[in-house]
């Protein structure tokens, strides 16, 4: 149809339309009508009725991201729609993604921790859902479809420590968070990471506080774990990453090395298998994946990033200047293809620090006011 290809402005009018939608639908379903009104929407398979589907999906994902928990709440034919992979791949198509930073932050004491996210169109931050189940530590966070998954991890209650196996998913789209299959092998302190669909969990401490070398991987189409080749060595205390479809797995410690280990994991999915590089970092506090590139700080020189290329498996240390913090502790974020340093000092007057791989050389190094309420403990980037 023409218009919805066109300028700017006719994007504009979408939106709006749309958005009126969304509120009026919304307000109806809290009025006496409620049950006509969803019946109009819900006896009908399509999105829009008298509209053909790819043209009812392109208008649903030009709706801005703050407005898809109001818009998930008109019908189940628009729930259905935004909670799928279909939804995100049309935004993309449409130029109308955006992209929100998750932050689990600590207050000051380090009694309480919750969740909030920061939008990077509006500039705004906003408190999530309490996440379910206990709170835990030496859990791991990782972002598939456009989800947020925490997994596993260890608690202490009544002076008792437990260790889990839960897996827990935020839908941005819809505001909630929800249970998922749980692992095959409780564990915490572990490497994890999503590598072209699917997500792997390696190594970490057992429930006996055993050095694991078991690894899984879960496919989010079947809700399910799959026990899949164990490391070579048992492995705890590491990190994972994933390139070329490939999943490598650095750090930590191994019950079969003095100290920590330098070996370097890699993981074939296409073969089932795995290999071995000897060139890792170790004692890893902080890491993230940039573009092409893995960013490192280690535990004995946090005032320099590491910056490892999978393409020749090489190394490059990048001092950290000392503007914005003189904090020798930070927590990565990544925002528009560039890196954040999240001081662990509480100093009030910090600016957060901007890495740009892709400046001109002198120029790499900026600030920014973007940091979050509290201590941050991790943070994760959502495009959708």
């Amino acid at each position: 149809m023409p218009g919805f290809i066109s300028g700017k402005k006719r994007f504009t009018e979408i939106n709006m339309c749309i958005i009126n939608t969304v509120k009026k639908n919304s307000v109806s379903h809290s009025k006496s009508d409620t049950r006509s009104t969803q019946f109009d929407y819900e006896s009908d398979k399509s999105l829009f009725p008298g509209l053909p589907d790819d043209v009812a999906k392109l208008c649903l994902a030009l709706v801005p991201r703050s407005s898809h928990p109001s818009m998930a709440g008109v019908c189940k034919n628009w729930r259905s729609f935004i909670k799928g992979k279909d939804f995100i791949t049309e935004r993309k198509l449409a130029g109308a993604v955006e992209e929100w930073l998750y932050f689990l932050t600590m207050d000051t004491e380090r009694k309480e921790c919750h969740w909030e996210v920061f939008d990077c169109v509006g500039h705004k931050f906003r408190i999530l859902p309490p996440m379910p189940g206990a709170m835990k530590a030496g859990f791991e966070v990782v972002v598939l479809n456009g989800k947020l998954l925490v997994i596993a991890g260890y608690s202490i209650a009544d002076g008792t420590d437990s260790v889990s196996s839960d897996v827990y998913q935020y839908d941005s789209c819809l505001n909630r968070w929800s249970k998922l299959a749980n692992l095959n092998v409780a564990r915490y302190d572990f490497a994890c990471a999503a590598v072209d669909g699917v997500v792997y969990v390696v190594g970490g401490y057992g429930i006996e506080g055993d050095n694991l070398a078991s690894a899984e991987v879960y496919d989010p189409e079947t809700d399910k774990w799959t026990l899949i080749e164990s490391l070579r060595r048992p492995r705890s205390g590491c990190f994972a990453c994933g390139f070329d479809g490939k999943l490598y797995v650095m750090g930590g410690r191994s019950s079969f090395t003095i100290g920590n280990s330098r070996f370097v994991d890699v993981y074939n999915p296409k073969r089932h298998s795995w290999n071995e590089m000897k060139n890792g970092c170790v004692m890893v506090t902080a890491h993230a994946v940039v573009g092409k590139k893995l960013f490192c700080m280690e535990w004995k020189n946090q005032r320099k990033l590491s910056m490892f290329n999978p393409e020749d498996n090489s190394w490059k240390m990048v001092p950290v200047p000392l503007t914005g913090s003189s904090s020798i502790g930070f927590r990565f974020g990544i925002v528009d293809g560039k890196l954040l340093l999240f001081s662990l000092k509480n100093e009030p007057e910090y600016r957060t620090l901007l890495y740009d791989p892709n400046a001109a050389p002198g120029s790499e190094w900026k600030t920014s006011d973007i940091k979050p309420s509290g201590l941050c403990m991790c943070s994760v980037t959502i495009k959708v």
